[in-house]
């Protein structure tokens, strides 16, 4: 059969999912190169075994280079199957801080003026265990300095601890997935979107000024003549020059011959 006669359809918390290679290549795929048929039919099998919804943005492909695309799961996913399954009672989670020369767990993600973060914490708790499943991670194996990191640490290095710690305490329905945060392809794909994003705006700019210079009247065929000055009406009020009038005493008669 070839690659784009493959549909694979399966049900989502109701919903009718249904994955073909040329929707997955044209909308699931991010980074730097296009995965191969082998790559996506991968993608779509797990998908489908994960009960996933690539539309909602539970799953992605990310591909760079000639290395093999990776499957990235968002953090969401993660919770969703855990609330699936009836053994499952909860999550703690927070950092992990130097606070007056002693290392400390705080629950949540505050931190205080002089605080060091050092790492997370989380906690899942089930029903059928005796004790939770507990991670811990540390800061500096994840901390890329750049983007969403730089500027949310405490709370990416908690979401880590988070998904790790679900992951060990449902192996089955969550052992194959991985988060954005957890992969060495987060750092790139952020940095190609932002890159996609100067492209767009730079590119939208550039439309825009293109668009008003052809908007804007050029001045040679605009230019208006000005109007020729017109000699100003004479001044009405002014009397004009009369010939003096004859008295009587200076009107001459002239003699009549006879």
């Amino acid at each position: 059969m070839a690659t784009n006669e493959i549909k694979i359809s399966y049900s989502v918390g109701g919903n009718e999912i249904t994955l073909t290679p040329h929707t997955v290549a044209s909308y699931l795929v991010r980074g730097n190169s296009k995965a191969t048929e082998q790559d996506i039919i991968m993608f779509m099998s797990l998908c489908k075994f994960n009960k996933l919804n690539p539309f909602l943005n539970e799953a992605y492909l990310v591909k760079y280079g000639s290395q093999p695309a990776q499957m990235i799961t968002s953090k969401e996913a993660y919770f969703k199957r855990a609330e699936e399954n009836p053994s499952y009672k909860g999550i703690r989670s927070g950092i992990i801080v130097m606070r007056k020369n002693q290392i400390q767990e705080v629950e949540g993600c505050f931190q205080a003026p002089g605080d060091l973060l050092l790492g997370g914490w989380a906690e899942v708790y089930r029903a059928d265990r005796d004790y939770p499943v507990v991670a811990k991670v540390n800061l500096s194996e994840y901390d890329k300095k750049q983007s969403v990191w730089n500027e949310k640490k405490s709370t990416m290095i908690a979401k880590i601890a988070k998904v790790q710690a679900l992951r060990e305490a449902f192996p089955s329905q969550l052992g194959a997935m991985y988060t954005a945060e957890e992969t060495a392809e987060y750092a790139e794909v952020s940095e190609v979107e932002t890159e996609s994003k100067k492209q767009a705006e730079s590119a939208l700019a550039k439309a825009k000024k293109a668009m008003a210079k052809a908007l804007k009247p050029k001045e040679e065929e605009l230019q208006i003549p000005e109007p020729a000055e017109t000699p100003e009406p004479a001044d009405t009020d002014t009397p004009s020059e009369q010939p003096d009038a004859v008295t009587p005493e200076e009107t001459v008669v002239a003699p009549v011959a006879v």
